[in-house]
C-alpha cells in the first residue's frame, strides 16, 4: 500500500491578503517540491471531499457553526482577529481541508492506503468547539479523530503535535476525552500565551525556551512523548504537522533543521508502527517560510511513505 496525498484545488482560494504568511503558496510550493524530487507520481492522490455538518457537529458547537457561515463576505475580509479573517472563499477551502481528514481516516482504517498526507489550508489546530483564531477555522485533526472514535469505533487515539504554536484548539476540543491524548512540542511563551493553562487533563506537553534547537527538541521529546504512547497504546495516530520552528522561519525563535524533521517524521512512524499497526494521518499545519517548508513536508512525505 502506498501513501496517501490528499488536498483540493479550493484550499488555494482562502487569501486573507498579499502580506499575509498563511498563504495559497503553501500549498503549491509543497506539490512543487515533491515533483522536483521525483516523490509526487509514487503517492496516491485524491480530492478532499467537502466535510459533513455532522462531521464537525462532533468538535464544533452548532452555535459556533452557524456563526461562522453567518461571518461569509461577498466581498473583502470579515476579521476575527488581528491575524484571523474570512474571505468569500475561506469556508469552502475549509470544508475541504477538514473533509481530507476525515477522507484520509476512512482509507487509513478500510486499509486501503498506508497513511496520508493532507496537503491542505488553512490549518485547524488552534480552533476550539466554539472560537476561531491564530488562522484557523475549523479544526481539521480534531475532526478526523473524532471520526475515527465515532465513525470506527476505536477506543484510543493520539494526536502528535510538533507545530511551534501550542495547539490550544485540540487541547481544549478534547480535554475531558479520555479517549484522546494530545502530545504537543511547541516554544514556549508564543501564541497562543496560554502555558501550562486549560491543557488536556493527562496530555503530554514539551515547551522549548526560545533558542533551542534539535538537540533539545530530540531529548525532550523521546523522554516525554514516548513513555506517553507505550502506557496509552493508541490505536491510531494523528498527527499536527507545522513546520515553523524551522530556523529558517522568522514566525518563531527555535532552530529546528530540515534533518530535525526528518527525525520527528520518524518518530511519529515508529510510534504508529509499534502501537497502532501503522495507522496515522498527518496534516499540514504551520510553516511560513516557503523554502523551507517544501524541503522539510517533502521529507516528511518522503519518510512516510518509506522511500
Amino acid at each position: 500500500m502506498a501513501t496517501a496525498l490528499i488536498s483540493h484545488p479550493d484550499c488555494r482560494k482562502h487569501d486573507m491578503g498579499p502580506s499575509h504568511p498563511e498563504c495559497p503558496r503553501r500549498v503549491d510550493v509543497i506539490t512543487d517540491m515533491l515533483m522536483t524530487q521525483r516523490l509526487l507520481d509514487m503517492l496516491m492522490h485524491f480530492d478532499a471531499p467537502r466535510v459533513s455538518r455532522e462531521q464537525l457537529a462532533r468538535v464544533h458547537t452548532v452555535p459556533y457553526l452557524d456563526w461562522l457561515n453567518s461571518l461569509r463576505p461577498e466581498h473583502g475580509l470579515t476579521p476575527i482577529d488581528m491575524d484571523t479573517a474570512i474571505g468569500p472563499r475561506t469556508l469552502d477551502a475549509a470544508q475541504r481541508a477538514a473533509g481530507a481528514v476525515v477522507l484520509a481516516t476512512d482509507l487509513v482504517m478500510e486499509g486501503k492506503i498506508s497513511n496520508a498526507f493532507c496537503n491542505i489550508r488553512p490549518p485547524g489546530h488552534h480552533a476550539s468547539s466554539d472560537t476561531a483564531m491564530g488562522f484557523c477555522f475549523y479544526n481539521n485533526v480534531a475532526v478526523g479523530a473524532a471520526h475515527a472514535l465515532e465513525q470506527h469505533g476505536l477506543d484510543r487515539v493520539a494526536v502528535l503535535d510538533f507545530d511551534v504554536h501550542h495547539g490550544n484548539g485540540t487541547d481544549h476540543i478534547f480535554m475531558d476525552d479520555p479517549r484522546v491524548l494530545v502530545c504537543s512540542l511547541y516554544q514556549r511563551g508564543l501564541f497562543p500565551f496560554a502555558d501550562g493553562q486549560d491543557h488536556h487533563v493527562g496530555g503530554i506537553d514539551v515547551a522549548l525556551p526560545p533558542g533551542c534547537g534539535g538537540s533539545d527538541m530530540r531529548t525532550a521529546v523521546e523522554s516525554a512523548w514516548l513513555p506517553a504512547m507505550k502506557t496509552f497504546r493508541p490505536q491510531m495516530v494523528f498527527v499536527s504537522a507545522g513546520f515553523d520552528a524551522h530556523a529558517s522561519d522568522e514566525i518563531s525563535d527555535l532552530m529546528f533543521s530540515d534533518a530535525d524533521y526528518g527525525w520527528l517524521s520518524e518518530l511519529v512512524m515508529a510510534v504508529a508502527d509499534e502501537h497502532a499497526d501503522g495507522r496515522l494521518v498527518s496534516s499540514l499545519e504551520g510553516g511560513y517560510d516557503l523554502d523551507s517548508l517544501a524541503r522539510s513536508v517533502a521529507l516528511h512525505i518522503k519518510t512516510l511513505s518509506g522511500l
